[in-house]
């Protein structure tokens, strides 16, 4: 009975001065600010699923400024620009390029085919384009909305491609960009899937009598992922990328528009 009441006070002494160092090494405010960063990431990770529950596709994105810009005027030659992160940051880094121009760009950060081919219609066919310059791929080998095979992201990049076709308008189908790695998602070797999509992207094209624009040629290097001078995270463009993009696509826009 002695023992058991010495081990007793020996556990009870333990505990004592274990919850004081832990007190000690986390102070209370540490602990509520802990808190109020994991309560913003639960707040901030519900409202982007209760986002994508409601509009999945961003189909809200460019309602209003769609509406605002309306039909083309007579006579105008205008061209959409279908993308991402990419076609969206085209517009943000360069405005110059656009300025002046019968060009609409149609890009919002993050997105897959699936999501731009439901967009086709509110963001490019109402639009009443000549053309149509559909730069996409990259996001869902990243996974963005989930896994997707090459066939699935080459289903709805010719899907986009016949939808334009079909509505009289010129799509322009251009390579995906060189990525060696995603800075969102390390480690899933991007570049095999680029490299192998890009060569599905070309043949498509010219089976079908379709524009292709070969950007990768022109911004890949020797690992291969995009040269250094062009991004500064190896997927998006800098100012410089987008200098070499542009006269590139717009040989291709110009091509488009004699076709018409």
């Amino acid at each position: 009975m002695r023992n058991f009441k010495l081990v007793t006070g020996l556990l009870l002494i333990a505990l004592f001065i274990g919850r004081n160092a832990f007190a000690q090494e986390v102070k209370p405010t540490d602990s509520t600010e802990i808190k109020k960063a994991i309560e913003k990431q639960i707040k901030e990770k519900k409202a982007y699923e209760d986002w994508l529950k409601l509009d999945w596709p961003n189909l809200n994105k460019f309602r209003d400024a769609n509406t605002k810009l309306g039909l083309p005027a007579p006579g105008e030659k205008r061209i959409v620009f279908m993308g991402n992160s990419i076609t969206i940051g085209w517009i943000n880094i360069h405005p110059e390029f656009f300025s002046g121009k019968p060009y609409v760009d149609r890009g919002i950060s993050g997105q897959t085919t699936p999501q731009m081919l439901i967009r086709m219609r509110p963001d490019c066919i109402n639009l009443k384009p000549k053309v149509v310059v559909i730069l996409a791929g990259t996001n869902d080998i990243a996974g963005n909305t989930g896994p997707s095979t090459l066939e699935m992201i080459e289903d709805n990049l010719a899907s986009m491609a016949d939808v334009a076709k079909a509505n009289g308008i010129v799509p322009i189908l251009c390579s995906v960009l060189p990525a060696f790695d995603y800075p969102w998602k390390p480690g899933m070797k991007p570049y095999e899937k680029i490299s192998a999509l890009n060569v599905w992207i070309k043949e498509y094209a010219e089976k079908h009598g379709m524009l292709y624009v070969d950007f990768y040629s022109a911004m890949v290097d020797d690992r291969p992922g995009m040269k250094k001078e062009f991004s500064k995270d190896g997927v998006h463009p800098n100012l410089d990328g987008y200098k070499v993009m542009e006269p590139i696509v717009e040989v291709a826009i110009a091509k488009a528009l004699k076709s018409k």
